[in-house]
């Protein structure tokens, strides 16, 4: 067992049936040796009891942000002070929503909102309520703000329904927790950049041709490495994503923007990364006016556009380790090792796109192939398998 000896561990329930799982959580954290304090909302002691908790965790439940006896103290900025974690699981839709704008309405929001110590969250709810767009960019927001989320996994849910929403089991929890603790900033020093998103390729000022990316992987493979230390650039096109104040993030349009800022970046990075879904083709002559709709056909002349990571793959002084990757829709492992080899890449991250996923989601999976080697990452939220792609990309930069 994992030693979490005297980490001070907030542990925030809210309402959900996941809140059963928790109780086993805390015993996993107790038996780490860590102090746990649990903060229980007033629909999640529908479903666990605060004599239960009290009895795992060892230490009284706290419930009321207006509990006379807490407040002697200053109740809330005293547990916000204690934290050295503060996670909340399940951590239910309306949580979620309260902290993304910043509301500090009942005891647990107020601790998050005056605690300095790093928020996690364990998302649990319905699919739909899951795949909601006000949930995504909700999750997105709080992301940016540097609050780390463990899961959601998929599978069948308590209503019946299968899909993503389902909290992470105790254990895959306990071990994000410990992983944060034992985590180090190790790649200090090391400068990364890394392209992505859609590019967009005018046609005339009102319309554009594009494609499905929505650069979820690209921003997840900053945040990684930037939690561990490094310097990243993030070179994005058009997304509605935001990135942690500690990434220095350029935006971009075109193909040709990117390729010329993505130059300019590479020979001051030790890493680059196109993990951008560059347009492969531009309008050849961009209307100065909007295009009237008149003929039955139109016909646009496209002219191939700059091809970033072979330009920067192929960079003769000051060339960093450079990594592609592949969204196939066919032959994947193929056509991802003759890119390997025709773009002079040192790693390529393939992804099967056909029948349109990957796109938008948020759990992918990659096979990595390299000179004389290769590993497949299965499929997982796109964070964690941020995570583990960093950590290849760093053993084979290091080697």
């Amino acid at each position: 067992m994992i030693n979490l000896e005297n980490k001070r561990i907030v542990v925030g329930i809210t309402g959900g049936i996941a809140a059963y799982k928790t109780i086993e959580l805390i015993r996993l954290l107790r038996k780490a040796n860590a102090q746990v304090r649990v903060v229980l909302t007033p629909a999640a002691a529908e479903f666990v009891t605060p004599l239960t908790l009290q009895a795992i965790s060892g230490n009284a439940v706290a419930q009321s942000l207006l509990d006379p006896q807490a407040e002697l103290a200053m109740g809330h900025i005293e547990l916000a002070k204690w934290a050295d974690v503060v996670l909340i699981a399940p951590a239910s839709a309306d949580v979620i929503a309260r902290l993304t704008v910043g509301m500090a309405n009942d005891l647990l929001s107020t601790i998050c909102l005056a605690t300095s110590a790093p928020i996690f969250l364990a998302p649990a709810m319905n699919q739909q309520m899951y795949r909601q767009a006000i949930t995504q960019q909700n999750l997105t927001a709080l992301l940016s703000r540097g609050i780390q989320l463990i899961g959601p996994n998929s599978g069948e849910q308590a209503c019946g329904d299968v899909g993503a929403g389902r909290m992470s089991e105790p254990s895959e929890i306990f071990t994000a927790l410990c992983h944060h603790f034992t985590v180090q900033q190790d790649l200090l020093g090391i400068h990364v950049a890394i392209t992505a998103g859609p590019t967009r390729e005018a046609i005339d000022p009102v319309r554009y041709i594009s494609n499905h990316s929505s650069g979820k992987m690209g921003f997840a493979i900053a945040e990684a490495f930037a939690k561990r230390g490094a310097t990243v650039t993030l070179i994005a096109g058009p997304v509605n994503l935001t990135a942690s104040p500690n990434i220095h993030r350029i935006d971009v349009t075109s193909a040709q923007e990117m390729w010329q800022t993505a130059l300019e970046s590479a020979v001051k990075n030790h890493i680059f990364i196109g993990c951008a879904a560059v347009a492969d083709y531009r309008i050849a002559d961009i209307a100065d006016q909007k295009i009237k709709k008149s003929a039955e056909e139109m016909t646009l002349k496209l002219v191939k556009n700059p091809d970033i990571i072979a330009d920067v793959a192929h960079l003769t002084e000051k060339r960093p380790f450079t990594i592609g990757f592949a969204a196939e829709t066919q032959n994947v492992a193929d056509y991802a090792k003759d890119k390997l080899t025709r773009k002079n890449l040192d790693m390529i991250c393939a992804n099967d796109v056909s029948g349109g996923q990957v796109f938008g989601q948020d759990h992918n999976a990659l096979h990595l192939f390299w000179k004389n080697g290769e590993k497949a990452l299965p499929q997982a939220d796109k964070n964690t398998l941020a995570e583990a792609l960093v950590s290849e990309i760093m053993a084979r930069y290091r080697q």
